[in-house]
């Protein structure tokens, strides 16, 4: 029976930047999605071109993509031994050219270039080698991989302008059959006892990256978008400008949630572009709280018609917020790229036989902290001005 697309298939097909990069659980059919994707367009007549699937080694490749590769020609009645080219791994779709070859052939990384590039498991390929091929690719780069920890994709790639980033779960894969389904929900509640499944849940059932070792904040997911009729209780805001970005991060409710959404992650903004910033958004119709150590800033914004207020810090204010955020699951929305990255490597302090400490290591937290300063000011239980009745 010919394969038919996914969502997850749909989802690939409408990025278009020149690096595209796809996290995701197990099950969800990233790699079959990706593979079908480069296919369809291949069989362009119109174009010729030449597509390198790398992965870590022949061996992962032989097992992994190639195979994937293969069985999707066979299964649509696509595959003719004649284009095949089993000595150089290669197969010609059209006017194209597939080659497949190992993140490990130096001989292939420094060589000829290519119109796209597909890195498999990019997990296991160094930033090195994939910057190498990166270089020599005219069109875009695709990578896949399972978030089982956070690695030079998550840190050196999402959040840049020429990439998009994908998380796609189980639930993108509408022909997964109902066992494996089952098997994979399962981890959910085998987390609520065990830490292994807790991990294996996020990871292979959420698509969501594994925390690094002393990571602050857990209990959040990731989702697609904000739901229509989301109620906007308001935004944190800090300021930065040469060193550090601007961040401002609003918060909504929605069904008895909350969901946190990215709005302006950006360095070297002025007040003014700040307050046009705000104004083309969302964000101007409820109170944004402002970093108190910049009154004057706060009051040029204000200037603009702008409700910003200056968030009150108090006493141990840092980690005082820290805990009124791990009080209750969060969801993030998809595009929140910077925060994403800032909740999957914000930790804590270790002291020299790396124990934890309870100090939080000061990076990774610019989002954060303008998340953290609406908590102060509208989640804390000496707040009289707003009361939020949580539901799990």
């Amino acid at each position: 029976m010919p394969i038919q697309p996914t969502t997850c298939f749909e989802k690939i097909a409408k990025l278009d930047k020149p690096i595209r990069v796809i996290q995701g659980g197990t099950s969800a059919g990233k790699t079959y999605s990706i593979l079908l994707y480069l296919i369809y367009f291949c069989l362009n007549p119109k174009r010729k071109l030449l597509v390198s699937i790398v992965g870590e080694s022949l061996p992962t490749l032989k097992r992994g993509a190639e195979k994937d590769f293969y069985n999707i020609l066979k299964e649509n009645s696509w595959y003719d031994e004649n284009n095949h080219n089993k000595t150089d791994r290669t197969y010609k779709i059209g006017n194209s050219i597939i080659e497949f070859f190992s993140a490990d052939d130096s001989s292939k990384l420094r060589g000829s270039r290519r119109d796209l590039l597909f890195c498999n498991e990019a997990n296991n390929i160094s930033f090195e080698s994939f910057s190498e091929l990166n270089v020599r690719t005219r069109l875009f780069s695709i990578l896949d991989y399972n978030p089982t920890s956070p690695f030079w994709a998550t840190t050196e790639l999402v959040g840049q302008d020429n990439v998009d980033f994908l998380c796609v779960t189980y639930k993108d894969n509408q022909f997964l059959e109902q066992k494996i389904i089952d098997e994979i929900e399962s981890w959910e509640k085998k987390g609520e006892t065990s830490d292994f499944y807790a991990n294996r849940w996020k990871v292979m059932g959420l698509g969501l990256m594994g925390q690094q070792s002393g990571a602050i904040f857990n209990d959040w997911e990731i989702i697609d978008s904000l739901p229509e009729n989301a109620q906007l209780l308001g935004s944190g805001m800090d300021f930065g400008f040469s060193q550090d970005p601007t961040s401002l991060i609003s918060v909504y409710r929605y069904d008895g949630e909350i969901i946190v959404d990215e709005v302006i992650y950006q360095k070297g903004l002025l007040n003014s572009q700040i307050g046009n910033l705000i104004k083309s958004s969302n964000s101007k119709n409820a109170v944004v709280y402002a970093d108190s150590a910049e009154p004057k800033s706060i009051a040029e914004l204000r200037s603009y018609g702008l409700t910003v207020m200056p968030v009150f810090k108090g006493k141990d204010s840092i980690n005082y917020g820290i805990s009124l955020i791990q009080e209750n699951p969060f969801k993030v929305t998809s595009r929140s790229i910077n925060l994403i990255k800032e909740l999957q490597n914000y930790t804590w302090a270790k002291d020299k036989e790396g124990n934890p400490l309870n100090i939080p290591i000061d990076n990774w937290n610019h989002g954060l902290d303008a998340l953290r300063y609406f908590y102060l000011m509208r989640m804390s239980k000496k707040s009289t001005t707003f009361a939020l009745k949580w539901r799990r």
